[in-house]
């Protein structure tokens, strides 16, 4: 049974090098803030509502986090197994649906705008995470993992690679940036939006975060390379990046001291890490300074207040 920690600093927020830190505060916490889904993911902020929403995809629902109460109630349901979310540049929920295999935005008056569903013809897999870039752009990931069973969407033939797709702002044109990513995850714009940071969960022998230098006018990919191997044992899922470029990682799975939060510098170095009692999948920053990192963990939804800020259209 997992108990918050009652004195200061928290041990679970480690130090793996010495430039971590001026982001750890001493007077912070780790917080439970809810248990009992199934599989969290996909976390994302309002903060004109101050509330939290985030996916339990077997259980088919979008959950809320209220600030102010620290109640829960459902957003929605069914969600057509919603994974990841981000917001675009004009404050609209954007939404990964694995059931549904599309991307959609849903509108100031609830409408639901369906912006991807398929490509050449052909349906997507399963879109999972998402960001907007500063253009307008809306950039996600499709790999096959809503499509094997029928516990996070339902069994269906891929039909289309696993990819990277850049759906344009003005055209709606959808392009496939990467097609040669094992297992397209979590992704995330460095804070310059010059380089694109993909997880490629499928890779062997070690899983990998990849980074992509982006065009100059935003619409290429340059080669990917290994920015960072997980190592025997890593599992990098979704992750967002704060203001000086770190990337704070999902992480977990292979064995309980690497379950929750991994924190790598822009150049790929193990800095810090949060202990979860539970393997985390996605994180978001939010809070009114966006100081406090969300963690989407398998059954529950952590929270820690840090000494940075999430990049904007994260």
């Amino acid at each position: 049974m997992w108990q918050p920690n009652e004195r200061y600093p928290d041990p679970a927020v480690r130090v793996l090098d010495p430039s971590f830190n001026q982001y750890r505060l001493m007077l912070a916490s780790v917080e439970r803030l809810y248990t009992g889904c199934r599989w969290s993911e996909g976390p994302v902020w309002f903060g004109d509502g101050r509330y939290l929403l985030w996916s339990d995809i077997p259980n088919n629902r979008v959950l809320r986090w209220d600030e102010e109460t620290g109640n829960v109630s459902i957003f929605r349901k069914p969600s057509n197994n919603a994974n990841g979310h981000t917001r675009d540049r004009r404050g609209r929920l954007i939404a990964c649906e694995h059931d549904a295999r599309r991307v959609v935005r849903f509108e100031y008056d609830g409408a639901i705008t369906v912006l991807a569903d398929s490509y050449n013809g052909k349906p997507l897999n399963s879109p999972n995470d998402v960001v907007v870039k500063s253009d307008g752009s809306i950039w996600f990931t499709d790999p096959t993992f809503g499509i094997l069973g029928y516990y996070e969407g339902h069994k269906e033939e891929s039909q289309n690679e696993p990819a990277v797709y850049r759906l344009d702002p003005t055209t709606g044109k959808l392009t496939v940036m990467a097609d040669d990513i094992p297992g397209p995850n979590g992704l995330a714009f460095s804070p310059d939006e010059k380089k694109l940071y993909v997880v490629a969960s499928r890779a062997e022998p070690h899983r990998t975060i990849l980074s992509y230098e982006v065009s100059t006018d935003g619409t290429s990919l340059g080669k990917g390379s290994v920015l960072i191997d997980a190592g025997p044992g890593g599992s990098p899922d979704g992750f967002r990046v704060d203001i000086d470029g770190n990337l704070w990682c999902g992480w977990g799975m292979g064995s309980a001291d690497l379950d929750g939060v991994r924190v790598f510098n822009p150049a790929g170095k193990p800095i810090g890490h949060i202990d979860l009692p539970e393997r985390c999948a996605n994180v978001c920053f939010g809070g009114r300074y966006r100081n406090r990192l969300f963690m989407a963990a398998s059954h529950s939804l952590y929270a820690l207040y840090v000494n940075t800020q999430g990049a904007i259209g994260g």
